[in-house]
Order: C-alpha cells, then structure tokens, then sequence
C-alpha cells in the first residue's frame, strides 16, 4: 500500500526548487492513529485522483497546539504554534488543507496573531471545491440510497460556521440524508473537543459521546458520516458500547466518497 500512495514532502519540492498548490496538514491523528490513518490515505487517493499537486511537511510537521491551548497551558501552545509558522513560512506556504477541524480552526484563526497567515480550507471545502471545478467527480456508488446522517464537528460546524460543504458532497453520493434532532447550530459535541479526548471523562449520569450515539441511532441510520478523526473516535467508541459495530459503521466524508470510487 506505501508503494501505491506516494506523497512527497515539501523538502523534497524544495530540492527540486517547485512549489505545491496545496500544502496538506495531516495532523496528530492522521499521522498516528490506526483509525485516521485511513482517513489521510483516502483523502490522499482522492488529491491524487483530482491530479491535485500537493506535499506534506512530513517529520518537520508538529502538533498544532490546539490541545495544549484548550487544556489552558497557552505557553506550550505558542511555542509549538511559532515553531509550525516557522517552518511554514519557511516554505512560503499560501494554502493549507486539512482532515481535522481542531487543526483546521487552530492554523486559520489563532496563527495568524503570531505571524502565520494562510489560506486555510477543511477537507470537505477543498474537496467541493475540486467538485466545483470538475477535477473530481462524485457520484452514488455503494452508498447510493442508503440512510447516513451528518454529526458536525464543532470547529467546523459552530466555530467556523461551515455545515454545507460536507453534506454537498453526501449529497452527490446520493444518500437519503438524514438529520438528528441536534444538527448544525445545535449540533452536540462528540465528547473529545477541549483535550477531553486525552483524558477520562469527570463523574456524571452519562457520557457525552454516549449521548450523541444515541442521538444519532435514533435516526436509524446505516451510517454515521463524520468530518473529524476525534468525533470518528467517539462515536465509534459510542457505536461500540451500544454493540451496534455490525449494522452501523462511522466513516469520514473523505473515506466514503473514496470507497464509492473504489479507489
């Protein structure tokens, strides 16, 4: 599979004295959980497909710092933020994509105060946008007409105000889109935002992503599409605790047009 999926660095453009279109972010998740790793590789196969020219920072990418900043150590936070900007600025890099919506809201709202400024675009914007240009074509294949409902990531969906992009692009893949009760504005958190996803959750009568799986069964659907490898996380985990693993399946936007393709 590493042989099929070649994704060049940016140092390996810059020896060649080229530049990207597009820089793509991968992120904490994407770069060391199992699970998301799927996601990047889908995403990767569907830039590759759309001929999009893209590179990865490769060992020289950082966290973002967004947990760190949540979790309130802001000293931690700006000496990884500087550390990234350097080394994006380093590069000259204008436009950077991502899978996460933590690192999405974090390099488009919060570098900028400490010099780094770029255009920043979540997965799904980026790949309408490419729909939009017909450099990719999505259309039902194995998903076509089956019930999928869309969990917002709350820094895409309430922090950035972005709803649409995802659901366009379920909608090509002519899926009978279903909403829970909790949807865009009131969308309900997934339980991992706020470096919660590294800690266990405090004493209560429930836990949050619990209560967003059950929300989300309420609509019967036969996927839950997510847009977030923490949310993916979550209600996996929810998906799992309900023993429902066999009849509902959690996929990111990116891996289900991927698999319609059969990429």
């Amino acid at each position: 599979m590493a042989e099929a999926l070649k994704v060049p660095t940016m140092a390996e453009y810059m020896a060649e004295g080229k530049k990207p279109e597009v820089l793509f972010w991968v992120g904490c998740s994407g770069s060391f959980d199992d699970r998301a790793k799927k996601i990047t590789k889908a995403f990767v196969k569907l830039l590759t497909k759309a001929g999009v020219d893209f590179a990865v920072l490769g060992t020289e990418e950082s966290c973002t710092g967004d947990p760190a900043k949540r979790a309130g150590n802001e000293f931690l936070f700006q000496m990884q933020a500087v550390t990234n900007i350097e080394v994006l600025n380093g590069y000259e890099i204008k436009k950077v994509v991502t899978a996460c919506p933590h690192c999405f809201n974090t390099i488009k709202n919060e570098y900028p105060a400490l010099g780094g400024n770029y255009d920043v675009m979540h997965h799904t914007q980026f790949l309408k946008s490419l729909l939009n240009e017909g450099r990719l074509k999505v259309e039902g294949g194995k998903f076509k007409g089956k019930r999928i409902t869309f969990h917002d990531p709350c820094y895409l969906g309430r922090g950035n105000g972005e709803y649409e992009a995802p659901r366009d692009l379920l909608r090509k893949l002519e899926v009978e889109l279903v909403e829970m009760r909790m949807c865009k504005r009131n969308g309900l958190c997934c339980g991992a935002g706020g470096a919660q996803m590294f800690k266990e959750p405090e004493p209560g009568t429930k836990d949050v992503n619990i209560e967003r799986t059950e929300q989300a069964m309420e609509v019967k659907p036969e996927v839950i599409a997510a847009g977030c490898p923490f949310c993916n996380t979550m209600m996996t985990d929810g998906i799992k605790n309900k023993e429902k693993e066999d009849s509902i399946a959690v996929m990111d936007v990116a891996e289900m047009i991927a698999e319609a393709q059969d990429l």
